[in-house]
């Protein structure tokens, strides 16, 4: 309560006796990667976010690809929620975001609803296309630019809409360059109106150059970047951390199986990174642009400034081709920085956050809530963040992490046979499935990832001890290992259990069951991390429980074809289970629900 009542009379303080609702700028570059120390090549956002603002270390996407990691963030729902789970149909893109409801039911709209004036400019959804972009229009802007399919990722080609009205072409124009003008526009529009404002800029950067067209003949190569920064980073090699291009291989499936990269791959990979570096410098003095603007007017101070990327990205580490789509940090712990009235200047937060917290954290700055989302807002204010990081176990410690379909390499040696591509063969050597469960947790004396694929293989990463996640604890040549660990005196196979449990309930969760997913196998409350539920007076609950599998590998989400989906509830002597809402039966001295 004390907290609470702090925080709300800093707000109040810094936004003045009018009590008028605060603005919210929020940045979201394209494939921003984390491990490669991109931020750090950021001198403005350096600046005017991380030094003015809160940075947020334990920050994850939950489905490393783009637009469903944009559906999760603008809805506040995991993707097996959304049923939005692919960049195109039928199990993704735009089309599948209209007919889920999608487009009447998600951010800006509520947004909207809470008094504000939306505007939005850059890349909204994928299959987004001069085709479709009125059929029907997004919904929930006063004023948008959209970048347009199939040329939203081509630097020099831009196509976009505003205001719903004809696609123009903006050929021979610098992609990140144009959206930034649309944003400073935008912003001039914003600021004449009385009612606060929420204003979106999304630019491509650093996302792969892809030409989409002809569709046989995919082109993905390194971004293309502004001539001004052309001389730059030219000394820059991709971090040589432990993972990368490694000589013993972590990962499963057919990760487990790449070949090493020859130093003629390499050395394209450190320019490719080099570009993407270049690519974001645009983004980096729209930033300080922006910045001033808010200055001028006197509104910085009234305003919440987020930024992020949609998922993270992997060059070289593992021995992959640029891409993303896979449960290693590279491709999940991504960047997020916060600025705004009663936040902190120039702290880091370790609280465990994702992008399913995100819409719940603007909605509760825009003064509004909802009972449907699957995530929670995020510790923002001074007294928040320190009482977080005191208090590691005042928030939760897990990241819901899913992905379906296919991985697909990028760049000109896509072919992960480590032979020269001509571009025909690009979705060929993607169709290796790539459909997995994931979960990172992260507490007071452990850092974990655990998952488990369709093809029934599964990972197990200290991430403490092991931050390349190269050892897998499940490899048959890691027996030894498994026999010597321990997690708060518990075996790996009492860890595993647990977190297999854990997993089954996050896998088909809704609500309030995401966020405190220990409470549906301990209705009690007596369970809040995994050194709770590792009490050896639990162990034959773990060890019955149904085991998280999948009945076949497909390129979308399908529930029935994912095996159990239901836990087996504790009995903790108290008969609570009426509150969970579902039928029951007792045996073997536990609650099992049923449906």
């Amino acid at each position: 309560m004390f907290v609470t009542s702090v925080c709300t009379t800093l707000l109040l303080l810094a936004l003045g006796a009018t009590a008028k609702k605060p603005n919210i700028l929020f940045i979201l570059t394209d494939d921003q990667d984390w491990h490669m120390q991109s931020l750090e090549h950021m001198p403005f956002l350096q600046k005017y976010l991380v030094q003015e603002g809160t940075l947020y270390t334990n920050h994850y996407c939950t489905v490393a690809i783009c637009c469903p990691s944009r559906v999760n963030l603008w809805t506040g729902r995991a993707a097996h929620n959304t049923n939005v789970t692919d960049v195109f149909p039928p199990y993704g893109g735009y089309p599948k975001i209209v007919h889920e409801g999608i487009n009447s039911n998600y951010l800006p709209i509520w947004m909207q609803d809470s008094g504000y004036n939306t505007y939005y400019t850059g890349k909204l959804w994928n299959a987004h296309t001069v085709d479709n972009y009125n059929a029907p229009y997004a919904g929930g802007y006063n004023g948008s630019d959209f970048i347009l399919d199939p040329y939203t990722y081509e630097y020099y080609n831009a196509w976009m809409s505003r205001n719903g009205q004809a696609p123009v072409s903006y050929k021979g124009q610098y992609s990140p360059d144009i959206t930034a003008e649309k944003a400073y526009g935008f912003l001039e529009e914003a600021t004449q109106h009385k009612e606060p404002w929420f204003l979106t800029v999304a630019p491509i950067a650093p996302h792969s150059n892809v030409k989409l067209e002809p569709i046989d003949a995919v082109d993905m190569d390194a971004p293309k970047y502004a001539k001004r920064h052309a001389h730059l980073f030219k000394d820059y090699r991709i971090p040589r951390d432990a993972n990368f291009n490694p000589e013993k291989q972590g990962g499963v499936a057919w990760v487990k199986t790449l070949p090493r990269l020859n130093d003629t791959v390499i050395e394209y990979n450190d320019e490719f990174q080099r570009s993407r570096l270049r690519a974001l410098q645009s983004v980096d003095e729209m930033i300080e642009k922006l910045i001033k603007t808010l200055e001028e007017k006197n509104l910085l101070e009234d305003t919440y400034i987020f930024f992020t990327t949609d998922n993270g990205y992997h060059i070289s580490q593992h021995r992959m081709h640029p891409g993303k789509e896979c449960g290693f940090d590279t491709d999940i712990h991504i960047p997020l920085i916060i600025r705004g009235p009663g936040i902190a200047r120039n702290r880091i937060s370790d609280a465990v956050t994702s992008h399913t917290d995100l819409s719940p954290t603007i909605l509760k700055l825009a003064g509004q809530t909802r009972e449907d989302f699957d995530g929670t807002p995020i510790p923002v204010y001074e007294q928040e963040v320190l009482a977080a990081n005191n208090n590691r176990n005042s928030r939760h410690e897990h990241v819901n992490i899913e992905f379906w379909g296919m991985a697909i390499p990028e760049g000109q040696y896509a072919h992960y046979d480590g032979g020269p591509s001509d571009g025909n063969g690009l979705y060929k050597d993607a169709t290796r499935n790539n459909t997995y469960k994931g979960l990172r947790l992260i507490g007071e004396d452990y850092s974990i990832y655990y998952s488990v694929w369709c093809t029934g293989d599964r990972e197990y990463y200290d991430v403490a001890l092991d931050p390349g996640q190269l050892d897998n604890y499940f490899d048959a040549e890691a027996e030894a290992t498994r026999r010597g660990y321990s997690i708060a005196g518990r075996s790996f196979e009492e860890v595993v259990n647990r977190l297999d449990a854990l997993m089954l309930v996050l896998k088909s969760c809704k609500g309030r069951d995401c966020v405190e997913p220990w409470s549906v196998l301990h209705p009690g409350g007596n369970v809040k991390t995994l050194k709770d539920a590792l009490a050896k007076t639990f162990d034959a609950f773990y060890e019955e429980q149904p085991k998280v599998s999948f009945d076949s590998c497909e390129l979308g989400y399908i529930k029935e074809l994912e095996g159990p989906q239901i836990p087996n509830v504790y009995d903790d002597g108290e008969e609570r289970l009426e509150l969970r809402g579902q039928p029951s039966f007792k045996y073997q001295g536990h609650w099992s629900l049923f449906t």
